[in-house]
């Protein structure tokens, strides 16, 4: 009780002080913007901001702008006590007064928007920051498959989370984005990423951390140390890793223990954080809450230490899901019996920043117990303040203090919102051209539905305050008069009292546009789904009002993840079908402009939309890819999966037709081996044994591949219809036939072109075998097979190749 007593004790005084002394930090407005009145200086080292304590910031050398990044911050780290460093530990990092380091809040989020999520994130209100521009979710912007956009995305989210800094709203650490591939059609989260194929998630990841992250004229490469680099707003990768399981049938990811093959693991959960640590040079990973294989991700030194900073090589600091340390204790049970025990396996496994209170409370203890050293304190703090220093939090950026109220919902980003909304919609169904609508024909539509008014629906989770909204009843009353009839109360539509009136509204119009689907109440965090279903009678108010309908309906899906719409794929009565997503504050407008001809559709489904009998054929917490035969459990993602599909993944029509050619095909690469490189042995199928050859494979990393191992090729891509149209190319590899566990396909480059009525554009691909030909076999090996290697274009009436790979002793 007298340690109970002691501590309440000494929160009060920290709360206190932390309290008063961000009082006298924050109180000094400056002017010196204008585009503002409220700007506010907010470096630390500012030579005004402590006068008033009696601080010559100039004397401390962390504050000496000569000096390098390296140096300032161990001087920083140097001049703290143990109790005053563990103070910094948690996300609500609390400063030191006696030597004019300010507190920080290290949350905050940005997946697609900033976001008043965390505990430094914006605080909206109609007198400081009203709004921030919404963006689609990641699941819609993804759709696009659009590199390009995804960077420009994260550009003008970086900018608007700059601006509102200098306002005092926002700090500059953003936790975001989620780049978990989705394994399983179920998953709640699937609204927040990129999709389920591992290299699309990477490239989303490092284009949309670049955007928010660098600076331009520094970025790449350009600056010898990285880890002296500035940043324009520091990002996240998360979740670190094989998290895919929320909360499934009472299986919820605080007890959830991820069982993955090694080969899974690098293969899929582990690729698209490497890709983001790698090439999009990211500030910070978080590590989930789950175990993998028994040991909780936030306390894996092979995890961690090894893998992220060691192998990887980032240029941050890892940080805990919130309370993942204290999920550790209490629900997994993991070193359960002292939680100084926890938070020195932790600091020890290379976890830098505690999003929770375990490292505050406990971290002290741990050192005078002499559970972990006082060094690992030091080297966690010093990767935290390095990211600070070249965030200028300390020094300030001059680049970016102008950034003020004109630059957040500024009409430049809310056109980029609605561009990310138009090109992440996918048309799934055209028959007999449905669509586009003639402006002139529809007189009257009837707009039906849960989601034909729908306004926050639109932005998902982890978002903010909108500049506005744009619904599709105000999208679609532009261009013609709108009869709206809600349908449903809801998605979770639990009466069919208002189906009638929809079908009322049907029967008068021209045409009719149906807009169901799902929303967090059935997709969500926390929240897996049970089916892949439309709820309730949401399919019965579809069919009645698609037999009832005087003119053509168009169906229009708001959602994540895939629905089993099988009903109306092959209901002639429903000549179109679009799927939105998420779109965004402006989604209303961009579904309008599709469905009205003023936008050409050009999207692809960045997941496999799956038949209903999936869920029957396999749990969500089975965690491998490939198909378990003994079980009679199928594969997963398009990779692994040969069943039928309602829709597959990287589906997507136009409004106009595309042909290819391929030009300038190869067709061998010999790679050259000297004595030292010894060959590897693959499994193949009993009918393919006689398949194998002198040199089977070859590990990758003894391979040195070089720009003459690349393969080049273009492709040119003809409109053969009369409008313009931009259409996604995507590049698939077949693995040598007969390789037992080998993908059936796997996606190695996709490029997005706009191609004028009857015109032809020409793209080419340059393919690094070592990096795209890739297998990856049950042993954990990273092998280049050697055989026919076949390149093909979309899906299997696009053109292909075939590329015969030998390995040739020198």
């Amino acid at each position: 009780m007298a340690r109970l007593n002691h501590f309440i004790i000494l929160v009060i005084f920290f709360i206190f002080s932390s309290t008063t002394y961000a009082r006298k930090l924050y109180s000094n407005p400056s002017s010196s913007s204008n585009n503002s009145s409220a700007q506010i200086i907010r470096h630390a080292c500012h030579p005004s901001r402590f006068s008033n304590l009696g601080l010559d910031m100039k004397r401390f050398g962390f504050c000496n702008k000569s000096l390098p990044y390296e140096v300032r911050v161990k001087d920083l780290v140097d001049r703290m006590t143990l109790a005053e460093k563990v103070r910094q530990l948690g996300d609500k990092a609390q400063g030191v007064e006696r030597i004019g380091l300010p507190s920080y809040n290290w949350w905050s989020e940005a997946l697609h928007g900033v976001s008043d999520i965390g505990d430094g994130a914006t605080q909206f209100s109609e007198d400081g920051v009203p709004g921030a521009t919404s963006f689609p979710m990641v699941i819609t912007t993804a759709a696009s498959f659009n590199e390009s956009l995804w960077r420009r995305v994260g550009e003008a989210v970086s900018s608007e989370a700059r601006a509102m800094h200098n306002l005092g709203h926002a700090g500059l650490t953003y936790w975001s984005p989620n780049i978990n591939p989705v394994r399983d059609p179920r998953w709640g989260r699937a609204l927040e990423t990129p999709g389920e194929d591992p290299f699309v998630v990477g490239k989303y990841a490092v284009n949309f951390v670049r955007g928010l992250q660098d600076v331009e004229g520094s970025s790449g490469n350009a600056t010898t140390d990285l880890n002296a680099r500035p940043l324009k707003v520091a990002a996240c990768c998360k979740h670190y890793a094989a998290y895919d399981v929320d909360n499934w049938k009472g299986v919820t990811r605080e007890h959830f223990d991820s069982r993955v093959t090694e080969q899974d693991m690098l293969e899929t959960f582990l690729k698209p954080f490497e890709m983001c640590v790698k090439d999009g040079d990211v500030a910070s990973v978080m590590c989930s809450y789950n175990r993998v294989n028994g040991i909780p991700t936030c306390a894996d030194p092979k995890l961690l230490k090894d893998t992220i900073r060691g192998e990887w090589d980032l240029h941050g600091y890892i940080v805990s899901d919130c309370d993942s340390i204290d999920v550790m204790v209490n629900d997994h049970k993991w070193l359960s019996d002292q939680p100084e025990d926890a938070v020195a396996q932790t600091l020890k496994a290379g976890l830098d920043l505690d999003c929770g209170e375990f490292y505050t409370n406990y971290t002290s203890g741990a050192v005078v117990q002499g559970k972990v050293r006082e060094a690992e304190i030091d080297k966690a703090l010093k990767n935290l303040y390095t990211v600070l220093m070249r965030l200028g939090f300390f020094d300030g950026s001059p680049k970016f203090e102008k950034l003020g109220k004109n630059d957040i919902c500024s009409k430049e980003n809310i056109e980029l919102a609605t561009e990310a909304a138009r090109e992440g919609i996918v048309l799934l169904k055209n028959d007999n051209t449905a669509l586009p609508f003639n402006p002139q024909n529809i007189k009257t539509l009837a707009v039906v539905g849960p989601h034909a008014n729908a306004t926050e629906v639109m932005i998902g989770n982890y978002k903010g305050v909108p500049c506005n909204y744009t619904s599709p009843v105000d999208g679609f009353s532009v261009y013609t008069k709108v009869d709206f009839q809600m349908g449903c109360a809801d998605v979770i539509c639990k009466n069919d009292s208002l189906i009638f009136p929809a079908m009322r509204a049907a029967e008068k119009a021209d045409a009719t546009v149906i807009l169901a689907g799902l929303d967090l109440t059935v997709e969500a965090e926390s929240l897996d789904r049970e089916d892949l279903l439309l709820p309730g009678f949401q399919t019965q108010l579809i069919n009645q009002v698609a037999s009832a309908a005087k003119g053509p309906v168009i169906l229009v899906l708001m959602s994540a993840g895939g629905v089993d719409i099988s009903f109306a794929k092959d209901n002639n009565n429903i000549p179109a079908i679009l799927w939105a997503g998420y779109p965004g504050e402006e989604g209303g407008r961009a579904i309008a402009e599709v469905i009205f001809g003023k936008y050409t559709p050009g999207g692809k489904l960045p997941l496999t939309w799956h038949n209903n009998s999936y869920v029957d054929a396999l749990p969500m917490t089975s965690m491998p890819l490939r198909p378990l035969h003994q079980l009679g459990y199928p594969g997963r993602t398009y990779k692994f999966f040969n069943g039928d599909t309602v829709y597959p993944f990287g589906h997507g029509l136009s409004y106009t037709n595309f042909t290819y050619k391929i030009t300038s095909p190869p067709t061998q690469l010999d790679v050259k081996l000297n004595k030292f490189q010894h060959c590897r042995n693959l499994n193949y199928t009993a009918a393919g044994a006689s398949s194998r050859n002198d040199c089977p494979a070859l590990l990758i990393e003894d391979l040195n591949c070089t720009d003459s191992h690349r393969v080049k090729f273009g492709v040119e891509v003809t409109n053969v219809g009369k409008v313009s149209g931009s259409e996604v190319v995507m590049v698939y590899w077949v693995p040598p036939a007969k390789i037992a566990g080998a993908p059936l396909k796997q996606l190695i480059g996709f490029k997005k072109v706009m191609v004028g009525a009857g015109k032809t554009e020409k793209v080419e691909f340059l393919v690094d075998p070592c990096k795209s030909l890739g297998l990856v076999d049950y042993k954990a090996y990273n092998l280049l097979a050697s055989g026919e290697h076949k390149i093909m274009l979309g899906d299997h009436d696009k053109p292909s190749f075939t590329l015969k790979l030998n390995f040739v002793r020198t």
